[in-house]
Parts: structure tokens; sequence; C-alpha cells
């Protein structure tokens, strides 16, 4: 009996110690991790299924509808909104400092460059990102995508493939949009205050300007779109918990893409600045 006690004594004092640092390495940063390269799994089998045909061309179309057409509406709101509030706080600040008449082309620059693709990136992150979280949730709760793969058809193709590549090729319209509601609303914000001929406002805001200053800031949001429908087909497409789980998928879809968005911003911005001085 005293060997036994013996043998379990120095075995607990063996895995004691070893178990508080791996217990550790499996807190937030090592599921980080593990989230992360199951992400990158699902990305490679998703490219995988997409250049495979047959390809799901009446799906891609339904998808590109439902996020492009439907999105609008709120898209162009925000991106007006935005308009007014920058064009008010521009002539505030530009006003304080003697620099009035450089107005329009602080507010085409900065709508244009930065707010604009940010603004649509987040409002699209926020309805479309939850809405396909919350369809592919459901559709696997449900059993759905395991009748789809049962019915020879490849989930990844026709669920995830076509909506990435939606929202990847929406993102810049939609940004384009947001950019145009924001001119439109910043120079009728700027006439309320001041006359101003929309001919003028748009000559001076261009002046100077060439597609190296709106190309690329317009063409990153399809960083945006590829990152909000990776994410909400992802965390909708590994749900688990019935209703809860499926709760679950859409906020952590809109939580995380949002935030994936905003540090890709960063990222990109930097690569901007350095390829297009």
């Amino acid at each position: 009996m005293s060997t036994v006690a013996g043998m379990d004594a120095s075995l607990s004092r063996r895995t004691s110690p070893v178990s508080a640092p791996a217990q550790a390495a499996e807190g937030p940063v090592g599921q980080f991790f593990e989230w992360f390269g199951d992400l990158i799994i699902f990305f490679w089998q998703v490219v995988r299924a997409a250049v495979t045909p047959p390809f799901e061309f009446r799906e891609l179309f339904r998808q590109l509808d439902e996020i492009g057409s439907k999105s609008l509406p709120l898209v162009a709101l925000a991106g007006a909104a935005t308009g007014v509030v920058l064009s008010m706080e521009a002539r505030y600040s530009l006003t304080r400092f003697g620099a009035k008449s450089l107005l329009p082309a602080a507010l085409v620059f900065s709508i244009i460059h930065e707010t604009g693709p940010i603004i649509t990136g987040l409002v699209v992150s926020g309805r479309v990102g939850a809405g396909i979280g919350a369809e592919l949730a459901s559709m696997k709760v449900t059993e759905q995508i395991d009748a789809i793969e049962a019915s020879a058809v490849n989930p990844y193709r026709l669920l995830a493939a076509t909506r990435i590549l939606a929202c990847i090729l929406m993102l810049p319209l939609l940004t384009l949009a947001a950019d145009l509601c924001g001119l439109v609303m910043g120079w009728v914000a700027q006439a309320v205050a001041e006359p101003l001929s929309f001919h003028q406002f748009i000559t001076s805001g261009f002046k100077g300007a060439d597609f190296n200053d709106f190309l690329p800031p317009t063409f990153k949001t399809m960083v945006f779109g590829l990152i909000i429908g990776l994410i909400a087909c992802f965390q909708g497409m590994r749900t688990q918990g019935g209703a809860a789980g499926v709760g679950r998928a859409a906020t952590s879809s809109v939580v995380l893409s949002s935030l994936f968005v905003i540090l890709a911003d960063v990222v990109l911005v930097k690569f901007i600045l350095i390829f297009f001085p």
C-alpha cells in the first residue's frame, strides 16, 4: 500500500506542474490559433471547390442581388450621412485656420480615400455578415448542408464560394455608391451654409487628383469583401448547438468580420501609401 501511495504522489507531482502550462496554452491564445488554422483550411477548401466545375452561376447571380442590391439603400444612407457630417466638421475646422477654400478638396479626398471604403465595409459586415452567418448556421443545425452533400453537391461550391465571390465583386460598387452619396450630400451641406455650385465644388475638389488617388482605395474593398464573406461562411458552416448556435454564429460573424476589416484597412493603407504615393 505504501508503495502504491508513493507512486500516486510521485505521479501527481509530475503531472501537476505540466498541466498548468498545458491549460494556459489551451486558453484564448491557443483557441485563436486553432480557429485561424481552421479558417485557412476552410478557405483552401472553398478555393479548390470554386475552381472545379460545375460552376454555380445561378446561385452566384442570386447572391449578387442579395448582397449588392439589397445593401445599396443602407450603404447610400450611411455615405450621405457621413458626407454631411464631414462637410460640417471640415468647414468649422478649416475656417478656424483660414483655409476654407480647401473644403471641397478635403471633403473629396477624405471620403474617397478612407471614409467611404471603411464605412461601406462596416455597414456590409453588419448586414451581410449577420445574414450569411445566420442563414448557413440555420442550414447546418437543421442538417440541410448534410442533405446537400448527400445529393452529390459540394456545399463549399454552392454555399460558400458563391457568397464570398459575390461579396468580393459587390463591395467596390457599393463603395462607389457610398462615395457618390457622400460627395453629393457634402456639397448640399456646403451649399446650405454658403452658395456654391456643384460644378465649382467638383472642379475644386478633384483639382490635382489622378486615378492613383481613387482606384486603390476603392479596390481595397475587395479584400473587405473576402474577409466578410469568408468569416461569415466559416462561422455559419461550423455551427453547433441548435438555435443558440445560430445566434452565436450571427453575432460572431459580425464582430469578427468588422474587427478584421478594420485591421485589414490599417495594413492596406500602409501598402497603398508605399506603392501609390
